[in-house]
């Protein structure tokens, strides 16, 4: 891929919004009864009981100064190499933590000095009380922009989440590409963020408090789709989606009809060129996903159920921490269709996924990854 000098981390520095952001979430919002709208809060849903028990042992301190828009939590996490955009509190970070286990790193990245006192106070208390011999976390002071300016290095890690941090960014190409950056080759960013449904005014987008509380600088959707793809990303991949509302009158006044949803998304690095369709089959490789996997709001693979997918999925499962879970045939045999989606095209607008959703009661806390746990798939 050709460089693109306006994602080069050389000689970052704070910015407006930088610093804006930063005395929001480091004096202006002290726990989340301080937010104004449910925009940087977890949706309601159930949460699987293994990331409940993870969760349980993580500070109350930590948690209390957490501010996100979903849970996180990809597939196949054991042995690997995590980075957190704008990990805060490090509440995330140290959920992750167990989940990856001691042969596992996760580290956090944040600019907010005050968030990052918070999560560095607790590092030997959760270690003990994971009974780790030596930590697997590590948080590191920077921007998302400037990842390998602050030492992080190119190809170095397996995965990389965010949650509800993106928006916050005032060059959210620059993100993107320093994510795929530092990724190695077949690895995943699997982030949360708010969207909304169509390019924001200057207005919405210049006010301190709607941009602090993740609206402001809300991305349009389309857009996500049109910058992955010129950082070299695979097409993302929508996982979910719920509803975010503003039930402050005064900012709801200024918002005027946008609407806005927190999206689930998985970019891979993966290769491209590949467009041709290929059947796959679920081994049921994944603990806590013997059954079915849930990759996205497309595909729900069967264990033993042979499904043909779009070349981009058969892309993606051939060269990401997938491939030894599935078993890969050539197209044109007996298959099913997926989740009783024959369309994979069908349904791409998070804003038309919510409502579907709603009717199934298929909502996930956790992005559509609510049946997982770890699997050793990070080499």
């Amino acid at each position: 891929m050709a460089e693109d000098k306006s994602a080069r981390a050389e000689g970052f520095v704070d910015g407006t919004i930088h610093v804006d952001v930063k005395d929001y979430y480091g004096k202006k919002l002290k726990n989340t009864a301080d937010l104004q709208t449910n925009a940087c809060v977890s949706p309601a849903q159930p949460i699987p009981a293994f990331i409940r028990q993870a969760l349980k042992k993580v500070h109350p301190e930590v948690t209390a100064r957490y501010y996100g828009c979903g849970l996180v939590v990809p597939e196949c996490l054991d042995g690997c190499r995590i980075l957190d955009l704008g990990s805060g509190s490090g509440r995330d970070v140290y959920m992750l933590s167990q989940l990856v286990g001691e042969k596992g790193h996760v580290t956090g990245i944040d600019m907010t000095e005050d968030q990052l006192d918070v999560a560095r106070t607790y590092v030997d208390y959760h270690m003990k009380e994971f009974g780790y011999k030596k930590p697997n976390v590590s948080f590191v002071r920077g921007y998302i922009e400037a990842l390998t300016e602050v030492g992080l290095e190119k190809s170095s890690f397996d995965i990389i989440i965010s949650n509800c941090v993106v928006n916050l960014s005032p060059d959210k190409k620059r993100v993107l590409a320093e994510a795929y950056s530092v990724l190695k080759d077949g690895g995943e960013l699997y982030f949360s963020d708010v969207y909304s449904s169509g390019r924001l005014t200057e207005e919405i987008k210049n006010h301190k408090v709607l941009w602090g509380e993740c609206i402001g600088g809300a991305l349009w959707w389309k857009d996500l789709l049109r910058l992955a793809e010129e950082v070299g990303f695979s097409p993302p991949r929508l996982v979910t989606a719920n509803d975010v509302t503003v039930d402050n009158k005064e900012l709801q006044s200024i918002l005027g009809d946008f609407k806005f949803a927190s999206a689930t998304y998985r970019l891979f690095k993966a290769p491209k060129g590949n467009t041709k369709p290929r059947q796959v089959m679920y081994n049921g490789g994944i603990p806590g996903a013997e059954d079915s996997f849930h990759f996205d709001c497309h595909y729900t693979f069967k264990v033993d159920e042979a499904v043909e997918v779009d070349g981009e999925v058969a892309t993606i499962l051939t060269h990401s921490r997938f491939k030894q879970d599935f078993t890969f045939q050539p197209p044109g045999g007996p298959s099913e269709p997926c989740g009783g989606k024959p369309n994979k095209a069908a349904i791409v607008d998070p804003f038309e996924l919510i409502p579907q959703l709603e009717k199934q009661g298929a909502g996930s806390a956790t992005g559509g990854c609510c049946s997982t746990k770890s699997a050793t798939c990070c080499k």
